[in-house]
């Protein structure tokens, strides 16, 4: 798996990062998303998937 951010589309909501903080974090300045792991292990797909369905801009894309 892996995955691809836009943050110039990241409205800095942080779902991603609750939802899995080892893959996401966001930037302290503008809260926008930063992507920690590109190519996570499997145990974070299920995470990762939910992430990307909850982020409300779009700026989260999961390949593989």
């Amino acid at each position: 798996m892996k995955i691809e951010v836009d943050q110039d589309r990241c409205a800095g909501a942080g779902m991603c990062a609750l939802t899995d903080p080892e893959v996401f974090d966001q930037d302290e300045v503008d809260g926008t998303v930063v992507l920690l792991q590109p190519s996570p292990s499997g145990e974070h797909e299920e995470a990762v998937r939910e992430a990307a369905h909850l982020c409300p801009a779009g700026a989260i894309r999961v390949l593989g």
